[in-house]
This record gives C-alpha cells, structure tokens and sequence, in this order.
C-alpha cells in the first residue's frame, strides 16, 4: 500500500514539474523588464514609468497615466512657478464670443469669451520623441497651479458646463501650458446718459491677479494689440464701433502694486428706436396742441379737452421714458426735448385762458357802459371767433374820426423852446406810443393773440429743434 501511494506522488511531481519552471522563467523576464524601465525613468525623471510605454512618443501611450507622466505628486502645485525667483509671466488672449445684454437700469453689462492663459512650468514638462502636447479637461487643473485671474468690477460670472465643464488644459512637453475657459461675465459700466439716447458709451472689462503682485506674476496680452478678438457683433440698440485692449497698474494701499488688462469698446445707441417711442409722438402732441388757435375762442369745451389731453399724453410719455432709465441727479437730452416739448404744450393751454379772460373783460366792460344787450350763455356760443373784428378801430391814433368825417389833430402843448427846439423843415416826427397803449389794445382786441400765436409757437418750437438736434447730435 506504501509502494502504490509513493507512486502517485511521483507521478504528480512529475506532472507539476515543466509547469512550474515555464512559469518562474517567465516571472523573472517580467522583472527584469521593470526594473529596466523603472532604471530609465529614474536616470531622467525620478519616478517610475509604465512598462507598456512606448519607445516612439510618450503621449500617444494611453496606458500612462497623467499624474504619473506629470509628475503631479512629486511637487507642490500651491506655490507659483519659480518661487523665490522673479515674477512669472502670464500671457492673455481674449477672443468676445457675444456681449448679451446691456442694462441703462443696472448700468452694466453681460459678455460671453473665450479666456485663455499662457505660461511655462517647468514641474509638468515630460518626454515627448514628437514634442506632441498633451490635452486635458477640469480634473486635472484642480490638481495644478493655474492663475488666479478675476474680472475688476464685476457682478456675477459662470464657467459654461454643458456637456461638461468649458476647461481645456494644453501641456507642451517643455513645462509651456495653454488654459482656456469659456466665461460669462457681467461687469459695471460707468454709462454717462447727460446725451442720452443721443450718446456713446465707453465700456470696459478689467482683468486682474487676486493674489499675487506685480512681484510675483507678471499679465501682459499675449500678441499686443491682436490678442483681442471679436466675432460680429450685433446689437439691437447699439452698434460697436471699436474693440481695443490696454493696460495698466493698479494699487491698493494694503497689498501693493498689481498688473492689469483692460478691454474696453465703444458703443454707439441707435436712435431711430427711440424717434418711433418718443421723439415723433412728442412731436404730434405739440402739434395737436396748436390746433386750439384755429377753434373758435368761445368754444370753451372743445379748447379746454383739447389741452389737457395734449398735456396728459405729454406726462404719460415723460412718465415711461423716466421708468426705463436709472434715476441719475443730472439732465439727460431727451429730458431736455420731453420737458421744452410739454412747456409749448401747457402754454397753449395757458394762451387760451389768457384770451378766454380778455375777451371776458372786454364784454364786461363793454356792457356796463351800455354798448352791448345782454345775451345769455346760448346766444353767446352762437358768435363766431371773429364777431369783434368790425367794431375794432384800426385808425391811427394821432387822429381820432368825428362824427362828420372830418378828422381832428390832437391838443397841442406849448412847450419851451429851450428845451425842445423847432424841427427843421422837411423832418417828419414820430411820438413813442406807451407801454399801456399796447397792452390795452391787446386786451381790446384779445383775438389777436391766437392770431400771433398761430405764427409764434411753430416758429419758437422750429427754432428749438435746429439748437437741439444741432448741440446734441
């Protein structure tokens, strides 16, 4: 029984034995191989490599992984590059993908761009037979040190994320890196309406570092004037007329001095909106306004409804324009054209009060010395505008008619001849009438006055608009 159970042990061992050294032999070929590749990455990188890489270029090897051909962990990416050293350059390019909206309310504005960073450190350089770059999206850049860019003035700002987070991370096999972001920002702009809707506004996106000085990192536009791109641009109420970068210091007392990049574009406001909403139904009320000199002045309802409804719609339109604009302590333009516009409006209601009580006075006057009968309110409103037109006395008034027909200089005065000497022959003289000559035979005959009106608010108002649209455009 012993004999057969030595048996089939030998027979066992004999069986196990040619698997056993097949895999040994090929265990210490996978070892060797390491130890090659981890020798090779150690004499230039000091760390250990993959050994599925490949000989031809490192970044086409898919089995790397980033931190490792990186290095990430071998460094601490909280301190800058070449900390201790001088200041670390950062390049910026900005291409303006759209400018969303712009508020005159909230005196700001929303842009959407392409933000992109260049810099050099020398921590991620790696390998390359091709000098290929490698591409990387969001979770790498948490993991390195990139600037701490911010936009000066702004209210809220969103990196886009959809599909996924808008980061791309370029890194060139030695230590150069392109970061680019796509960003939404909306900032302040100083808008200054003292020539509203008339004006040009001048608006700017400051960049600046959060944390580090001028001594430590260094902002500078990438390509001078031609790192600022646009694509067409298109806005309802403003028309861009320049995109241009700049740049400068800025100093705050408890941290120093800091580099900062400006880009600024002029907008220019269409104003053929503004003509339809405002300035041409402004222009229809004052003229609706001058109707009433053509009513008949004893028309009392149809002269009155038709100035306060001229100067109410004159208020409606005063009153929506304010409410679309922010409440700045100084006088805009179309201010300047609403509120002269609604002055002639309430003068001509103002102008018929004042005939309506002159010829009032005038019947009054006439009928206490007798020389008219007494007609009630329906008689009256059957006169025409022009009934006192015959019984107004235009002779000169150096003469004065008699009831014969025989006209009578008026009294002399003698005078001395020291003070007034004798005219010479030939000189005809001329007597300054009073100040109260005029104004009684204004109130006399007080349809003159919507006579004089019908030629001196057009020609007031005509005069108006040559200044305004002359100073403000």
């Amino acid at each position: 029984m012993r004999l057969v159970l030595l048996a089939l042990r030998l027979l066992c061992l004999a069986w196990l034995w040619p698997v056993t050294l097949l895999n040994t032999r090929y265990s210490n070929r996978r070892r060797d191989k390491d130890l090659n590749l981890e020798g090779l990455g150690n004499s230039k990188f000091g760390g250990r490599i993959d050994y599925k890489l490949k000989k031809q270029d490192s970044t086409k090897t898919l089995m790397i992984k980033s931190e490792q051909l990186l290095r990430i962990k071998e460094h601490d990416f909280a301190i800058r590059p070449g900390f201790g050293g001088g200041a670390i350059p950062v390049g910026i390019d900005v291409q303006v993908e759209s400018i969303d909206s712009i508020s005159e309310v909230n005196m700001d504005f929303t842009m959407t761009l392409y933000l992109r960073h260049y810099w050099q450190d020398e921590r991620l350089a790696f390998a390359s037979g091709n000098n290929l770059s490698r591409t990387f999206d969001s979770r790498l850049v948490r993991k390195i040190w990139v600037p701490d860019v911010f936009f000066v003035h702004s209210k809220r700002s969103f990196i886009h994320d959809t599909t996924t987070e808008n980061i791309m991370l370029r890194v060139f096999p030695d230590g150069n890196i392109l970061y680019s972001v796509r960003i939404t920002v909306t900032a302040q702009c100083a808008m200054d309406f003292s020539s509203f809707p008339l004006d040009t506004q001048n608006c700017s996106l400051e960049l600046e570092s959060y944390a580090y000085s001028e001594n430590d990192l260094t902002l500078y536009w990438k390509n001078g004037n031609d790192s600022l791109r646009t694509e067409e641009i298109v806005l309802s109420q403003f028309f861009i007329e320049e995109f241009h970068s700049a740049s400068g210091m800025a100093y705050y007392s408890s941290t120093g001095w800091y580099n900062r990049l400006y880009i600024n574009f002029i907008m220019r406001r269409h104003i053929f909106f503004f003509m339809l909403q405002t300035y041409f139904p402004t222009m229809l009320m004052v003229l609706l306004s001058w109707v009433s000199f053509w009513i008949d002045r004893r028309a009392v309802p149809a002269r009155v409804s038709l100035g306060i409804t001229t100067v109410l719609t004159m208020s409606t339109i005063i009153t929506g324009v304010s409410a679309s604009m922010p409440q700045v302590s100084y006088v805009k333009a179309v201010d300047v054209y609403l509120w002269t516009s609604f002055l002639f409006v309430f003068l001509s209601v103002i102008e018929y009060a004042a005939v309506n009580y002159l010829a009032t006075v005038k019947e009054m006057k006439r009928r206490k010395e007798g020389k008219l009968p007494s007609f009630d309110a329906t008689q009256t409103m059957a006169f025409d505008g022009y009934y006192h037109e015959t019984d107004v006395e235009l002779t000169d008034f150096s003469s004065v008619p008699t009831d014969g027909g025989v006209s009578v200089d008026p009294p002399t005065f003698p005078t001395d001849p020291a003070t007034n000497p004798a005219p010479a022959a030939g000189t005809r003289l001329w007597r300054r009438r009073p100040l109260w000559d005029y104004i009684d035979f204004v109130i006399s005959n007080s349809y003159i006055i919507d006579s004089y009106s019908r030629i001196g608010f057009p020609l007031a108002y005509l005069v108006f608009n040559i200044i305004y649209w002359s100073v403000y455009s």
